[in-house]
């Protein structure tokens, strides 16, 4: 009995049971997210815009409102001018990505460090999801259910831009508003996510697990079943195994998240390895 309540023992806290239910919230769309982010080529993207949120927090600081509203047209501007610009001159995506991320988070340290704030930065790293409150819930599920939900009613078509922009176009769909609507769909769950994990695991969520579903399956349906439950269990365990090794949670959600792709990498070598093989013979 005294083992069964050692393991139950972290349900037993208010904080865990929020950081169990924000995780799990904003864990979900962020894997939906990260399928489309890793097969079109955009997790650079997705780091560049969780950095690029530090100028626009400091900003709506100084001018007393929500820190989510700055965090979001700093992330929006981000994607944006990274579309924009690459759209109209020769300069390749990852070299804009890199250009853009530099001087808005650079940007962003310099406001930091001249005015004085009780804005932590390693809550903007690291996140909070501790000490989260109910209305950070709420607002963080919103945000979630309307990203989640472009992801699931456009991913047909999401699916085909990845792939073939081109033929995206030539069938009537339209690219402009499937490009830009899931660049303001991905700064809008970093929003989500920022004040509960931080920038660190956002991007971690925003990359890991579509790698991993990638490696893994060959259809875009099973890619996104397996990146949400890959996403749902690290999160937990994540969370459950910080209680007991006096740990952040964010971080030990990304060393589990790692530990995966390691797994699910060999998993991937050892197919590649038995087709050769058959082939072969």
């Amino acid at each position: 009995m005294e083992f069964i309540a050692l393991l139950l023992e972290p349900f037993a806290f208010s904080f865990m049971q929020k950081a169990f239910i924000v995780t799990l919230i904003i864990s979900i769309p962020m894997s939906l997210m990260s399928c489309l982010v890793v097969l079109k080529g955009w997790s650079l993207m997705g780091d560049a815009v969780s950095h690029a949120v530090l100028p626009g927090i400091v900003l709506a600081y100084i001018l007393s409102i929500p820190l989510a509203i700055g965090a979001f047209v700093a992330g929006l501007f981000c994607a944006i001018a990274t579309g924009y610009i690459k759209d109209n001159s020769r300069i390749k995506e990852d070299t804009v990505l890199g250009i853009v991320f530099s001087g808005m988070f650079g940007f962003g340290i310099v406001l930091y460090v001249n005015i004085q704030t009780d804005v932590h930065l390693d809550h903007i790293l690291f996140g909070n999801m501790l000490g989260v409150n109910w209305q950070d819930i709420s607002i963080s599920a919103f945000l979630s259910l309307l990203c989640g939900g472009f992801v699931l009613a456009k991913r047909k078509d999401l699916l085909l831009h990845s792939f073939d922009s081109q033929h995206a176009r030539a069938i009537g769909l339209s690219v402009q508003m499937l490009h830009y609507g899931l660049l303001i769909a991905l700064s809008t769950i970093i929003v989500a996510s920022l004040d509960a994990i931080g920038i660190i695991l956002s991007i971690a969520l925003l990359v890991t697990p579509g790698a991993i579903a990638f490696l893994l399956t060959r259809t875009f349906s099973n890619m996104l079943i397996v990146a949400c439950l890959v996403t749902a269990t690290s999160s937990f365990l994540g969370i459950y195994l910080s209680f007991y090794i006096d740990s952040a949670p964010a971080p030990t959600i990304v060393l589990l998240l790692t530990f995966v792709f390691i797994i699910a990498f060999v998993i991937q070598q050892i197919r590649f390895k038995q087709l050769r093989s058959s082939a072969s013979s």
